[in-house]
């Protein structure tokens, strides 16, 4: 009988903390406390993520999701981020994420809100399909900004979006960084 090996999953993005930069290369300590370095693409886009509210949230806007299932198996919202109109359209769609077990990620526009005694509603809509949304007073709400790679210095905190290089290292072409205390809750 044979034994066939199971590899573990190549991540698509890392989140953590800046460990260092040195020249192209970013240390990134993940919150598992992996250090991941990262060759920074010379087409690096970096993205600036702030706080945001929830009345940024307009009907027509094109936001991301991530969701769990609540005690009733309803969708809970566990972070929103609003995405700037430059960038509608971003990875639209629902699928299975890793920010938390059971999770996932819903990119889509804002149909319906309502609000009742338990909370905010979103009913967000997607080529294919749409999502009821619930979002309690805690739920971290965000927004992209131009980003500077000046952001990228130790001690910031980031999402940095990865693919694996055929030496066995990491490349990444995009970097969120949290600005003003922020932690990119996505």
């Amino acid at each position: 009988m044979l034994a066939i090996a199971q590899q573990a999953p190549v991540p698509t993005r890392v989140r953590g903390t800046i460990e260092s930069v040195d020249g192209d290369m970013l240390t990134v300590k993940s919150r598992s406390g992996e250090a991941f370095k990262l060759h920074m693409a010379s087409d690096l886009r970096v993205v600036g993520v702030v706080k945001a509210q929830l009345s940024d949230i307009k009907l027509g806007s094109f936001i991301g999701a991530t969701t769990v299932p609540g005690p009733d198996g309803a969708p809970k919202a566990v972070e929103i981020h609003i995405f700037p109109e430059d960038m509608r359209g971003t990875g639209e769609g629902s699928r299975p994420y890793d920010l938390k077990p059971n999770s996932s990620m819903t990119n889509a526009t804002v149909s319906e809100s309502s609000v009742s005694t338990d909370g905010h509603t979103l009913l967000i809509k997607y080529k294919g399909g749409e999502k009821r949304v619930d979002i309690s007073p805690e739920t971290p709400i965000v927004t992209f900004v131009p980003g500077e790679t000046s952001e990228l210095k130790a001690g910031a905190k980031v999402i940095a979006f990865i693919k694996p290089l055929p030496d066995g290292s990491f490349e990444t072409s995009r970097v969120s960084v949290g600005r003003d205390g922020v932690t990119p809750p996505m």
